[in-house]
């Protein structure tokens, strides 16, 4: 996106940035039963909008473009009546130091830049560098949860997970064809439902949970 000058600018008075998240290395849940990060949160929507939705558990949003952090950043700190949200102005090839081994408990990958030439393929959020790191910060049953309108980026993915040894949990190639209110609509996803455009979805866990476990 073009560059905002006011919210490059408004980025650090801001009272929802983390300015050094490794210093919240193993710290980030505290009282909160679930903690959810979302990565490439753009302008926030979807992770504010999930956090009115659960209020104890915890957001967290990753976001490297500093114009989209700085208009997220706006929107999360007018929002006061919302505790359990929190940003991260960063590239998030940097997560595993920003969260300890098993501390993630839901990973939220929304309509990722699908990088179509495959020279750029290790930059895809589902690429084998990224996962490695996702398989050491989420927890013991904890999930990945992605969303795009990409079929293409969508097909990579799912091999990705596969390869990478995680286990497929749900999928839907047309997930707005019903309501699900337990999920928030994203700012892209609007556009491609107006459009009459499909959703592509997927729910990949790091481990099954046994009955005896839960």
């Amino acid at each position: 996106m073009r560059k905002v000058k006011w919210a490059v600018e408004y980025l650090s008075d801001s009272q929802k940035l983390v300015s050094h998240p490794e210093e919240k290395k193993s710290l980030w849940k505290g009282q909160y039963r679930l903690l959810h990060v979302e990565i490439g949160c753009g302008k926030g929507n979807y992770s504010l909008e999930m956090a009115r939705k659960y209020p104890d558990e915890l957001f967290v949003a990753i976001e490297k473009n500093e114009s989209a952090a700085g208009i997220a950043a706006k929107k999360f700190d007018e929002a006061m009546e919302v505790k359990n949200l929190f940003l991260i102005h960063g590239d998030a090839s940097l997560i595993d130091t920003w969260f300890a081994k098993e501390e993630v408990d839901i990973l939220h990958l929304n309509f990722s830049d699908p990088w179509p030439k495959k020279r750029y393929a290790k930059r895809r959020l589902s690429s084998a560098s990224f996962l490695q790191q996702y398989q050491s910060i989420l927890s013991k049953y904890g999930q990945i949860q992605m969303k795009t309108d990409n079929e293409k980026l969508f097909e990579y993915s799912v091999l990705e997970f596969l390869k990478a040894g995680f286990l497929l949990d749900d999928l839907c190639v047309n997930y707005r064809r019903e309501p699900h209110e337990e999920d928030a609509i994203t700012e892209y996803e609007e556009k491609f439902i107006a459009n009459g455009q499909p959703i592509y979805r997927c729910v990949f866990k790091k481990e099954k949970e046994n009955e005896t476990d839960s």
